[in-house]
């Protein structure tokens, strides 16, 4: 996993929102998922390459269950980008590197 990516919990997650000056993308997942696992290099190319413009988390839904269930996710991979702790895009599923690079350029631009 990339050192760019940080590792929240249900107890950390509240602050990390509103600790982050850029937005902040939180990847719901959990270990025995085959699409969040595929997902996960690409989202650590993205962590090291976005630096400046994003910020990177993942919140794994077995260990934790209050933050899922605040935001309502129900499947997984969920991607949701939060900006001064409030929701502002949400990509669920799988993506390829570019599919998921353009998704969140019109997140975070938005």
């Amino acid at each position: 996993m990339s050192e760019n990516i940080q590792i929240l919990t249900d107890e950390t997650f509240p602050d990390a929102l509103s600790a982050s000056e850029v937005p902040i993308l939180v990847d719901f997942w959990a270990p025995w998922c085959n699409p969040c696992r595929a997902l996960a290099p690409i989202l650590g190319e993205l962590a090291i390459e976005m630096t400046d413009r994003l910020s990177f988390a993942k919140l794994n839904v077995d260990e934790n269950q209050d933050a899922p269930t605040k935001f309502k996710v129900r499947s997984i991979p969920c991607l949701i980008v939060f900006r001064q702790g409030e929701e502002i895009g949400r990509i669920v599923g799988n993506k390829g590197k570019q599919a998921l690079l353009a998704e969140l350029d019109k997140i975070i631009t938005s």
